[in-house]
């Protein structure tokens, strides 16, 4: 298997990913929570590494999103920043820190930003949203927004099943992208619609379209990274590739060592002092 080495090493930033979506360049972004996994994501050369509000359920053990704090988010963004050397960062803001009002919204957001030395941060909604966004953006922070099937609403859903098969959904994501880009947010996530609607949102709006389960006519695609190295067990949905199975390495390496220490195989000689 050969190993992608980003042909530039410069740091990423917001304006040269508009500047690979100008030239058809897709975008690479996958999640990380902590120090050493961010340092191997980073050193793979994966464009943007997403801090995102899935720790909730990979690391903490959470069934939603829903849970994790404003300080949780922290305290993994500052781990995974202090990893990276090129990637861009963006953490997530959890559910309840931009939606009660734009004043708390631009509170946390700088929180985050003063604390984790972050470069971006990511937000869910649209339209609903759109005065905190400007808010935060007229403070100087970055944001990517996120549309489609949107994990914090979740009990408003009821169900993870694809967003935006009906023309009215569809319509009002379109309408959406297009006030996150004129309030200025310089990516989108799309998660979990049909491919065609999403090719569409990329060619209409002119900033980059990350793609989760939206197909590959977008700007770029994002994983959950416990998802795609096969740690998690039971979640496989349609879009998840699996480019490892970490959870038969890690259990089997584990089961030896267990044994080893049983049998007094470890430590030998050599690894003692």
């Amino acid at each position: 298997m050969s190993v992608h080495t980003p042909e530039d090493v410069r740091k990423v930033t917001t304006h040269r990913l508009f500047e690979m979506k100008q030239r058809g360049e897709k975008i690479s972004m996958i999640t990380s929570y902590d120090y050493t996994m961010a340092s191997i994501v980073d050193e793979a050369g994966v464009d943007v590494i997403l801090v995102g509000d899935s720790a909730s359920n990979v690391v903490a053990g959470n069934v939603t999103t829903l849970p994790i704090t404003l300080d949780q988010m922290i305290f993994l963004g500052k781990s995974v920043v202090k990893a990276v050397k090129r990637a861009l960062v963006v953490v997530d803001m959890p559910f309840g820190t931009y939606q009660v009002s734009e004043t708390e919204a631009v509170s946390n957001a700088i929180k985050i930003m003063k604390i984790t030395h972050a470069d971006a941060l990511k937000l869910e909604g649209g339209i609903e949203i759109i005065d905190a966004v400007r808010k935060i953006l007229a403070a100087g922070i970055p944001i990517m927004g996120h549309l489609g099937l949107m994990p914090q609403s979740i009990n408003k859903y009821g169900t993870y099943n694809v967003r935006a098969k009906e023309q009215d959904e569809a319509e009002k994501l379109i309408a959406d992208a297009k006030a996150l880009e004129e309030a200025g947010c310089f990516a989108i996530v799309l998660e979990k619609i049909p491919a065609a609607l999403a090719q569409r949102v990329a060619q209409e709006v002119h900033i980059p379209i990350i793609g989760i389960g939206a197909g590959g006519d977008v700007d770029g695609q994002v994983l959950v990274l416990h998802d795609m190295l096969g740690m998690t067990k039971g979640f496989s949905p349609r879009f998840l590739r699996r480019y490892a199975d970490l959870n038969t390495v890690i259990n089997e390496a584990v089961s030896h060592y267990v044994e080893d220490v049983k049998s007094c195989d470890f430590p030998n000689k050599n690894e003692q002092y």
